[in-house]
C-alpha cells in the first residue's frame, strides 16, 4: 500500500437515508462525533506507524489506483481512521446510534460512509459498496460490528468480493500501549507517543458465480472463503500483537502519512 500519492477528495456522504433522531439524540450525536474527532486529531498524528505485509506489495497496490475490499476488527478503528484519513475509502457502518456518530467521525475525516449491516439495511449497503468499488474505490468494513460478538467475521466481505469481481484482504492495527474500553469489542483508544503496527493480509480473490454449480455448492464456497478470512484476520492480529514493540527498527521503520 502506497501512501505517496496524493489524497483523494472523499464525496458526499452515502445517498442512503440514514435514521430520524430525536433533538436529545441529535445534540449528543453532535458532541460525540466532534469529540471523537478533536481525540483522534490530537493524539493520532503522536503514533508512530509501521506496515508489514504477508505478501510483497507492488506499486499498483496503493489504495488510490487499485481498489480492495478491507476488513478490520472493531476495536482498532482508532488508529486506523487516523492512518487512512483522507483517501475516500468507503466504511460500512451501522444505522445504529452508536454507528451514526461513528460515521459522522469518519465523515469528518475524509471517509465515505455507507449506512447498514447485517442486521439493517444491510443489501443497500453492499450495493452501494459495489458502485464505489466500480469507481475505483476501496472499501472497509468492520467486520465484528456492529454489535458483535467481538472477533467474529460477518459474511459481508466474501459476498461483496464475489458479487464485484474485487479481491478481499484483511488488516489489523496493533498498539503497543492504548487504554482499553469496557465495551462489548474492547475498543481501543492509543495513549499519545504509542507504537502502532499495521499487519496487512494477502489478498483473496472469490470466484463469481457460475451456472453451472449447485446451490450446495455456492453456499460450500461462500462458507470457505468466510473460513479463509475469519482464519486471515486472527493471524494479521496475532503477528501485529506479537511484533508491535518492535516498530521503529531496521524491520519495522516508522512510516508517516
Amino acid at each position: 500500500m502506497n501512501f505517496s500519492s496524493a489524497a483523494v477528495k472523499p464525496e458526499q456522504p452515502s445517498v442512503f437515508e440514514t435514521r430520524r433522531f430525536s433533538l436529545r439524540q441529535r445534540i449528543v450525536l453532535w458532541l460525540i462525533s466532534w469529540a471523537s474527532h478533536l481525540a483522534i486529531s490530537v493524539i493520532g498524528p503522536t503514533l508512530r506507524y509501521s506496515i508489514s505485509w504477508e505478501e510483497p506489495p507492488t506499486p499498483s497496490d496503493a489504495i488510490y489506483e487499485k481498489p480492495v475490499i478491507y476488513s478490520f476488527w472493531h476495536r482498532a478503528v482508532f488508529p486506523s481512521a487516523w492512518l487512512w484519513r483522507k483517501t475516500g475509502i468507503a466504511v460500512m457502518v451501522s444505522r445504529s446510534f452508536d454507528g451514526e456518530y461513528i460515521a459522522r467521525t469518519l465523515e469528518k475525516l475524509g471517509f465515505i460512509a455507507v449506512r447498514g449491516s447485517s442486521s439493517r439495511a444491510g443489501a443497500e449497503a453492499l450495493l452501494g459498496l459495489r458502485s464505489h468499488l466500480q469507481r475505483g474505490t476501496s472499501v472497509a468494513f468492520t467486520i465484528d460490528g456492529p454489535r458483535g460478538p467481538k472477533d467474529v467475521a460477518k459474511p459481508g466481505p466474501v459476498l461483496l468480493s464475489r458479487a464485484s469481481n474485487v479481491p478481499m484482504a484483511a488488516f489489523y492495527v496493533a498498539l503497543s500501549d492504548a487504554w482499553v474500553l469496557n465495551t462489548w469489542d474492547a475498543l481501543m483508544i492509543p495513549k499519545p507517543f504509542s507504537k502502532a503496527l499495521v499487519r496487512l493480509g494477502a489478498k483473496m480473490q472469490v470466484p463469481a458465480e457460475t451456472t453451472t454449480q449447485t446451490f450446495l455448492e455456492r453456499d460450500a464456497q461462500l462458507a470457505e472463503f468466510h473460513r479463509q478470512l475469519q482464519v486471515a484476520l486472527e493471524r494479521v492480529t496475532a503477528f501485529a500483537e506479537e511484533h508491535v514493540g518492535q516498530v521503529g527498527t531496521v524491520e519495522f521503520p516508522v512510516v508517516k502519512r
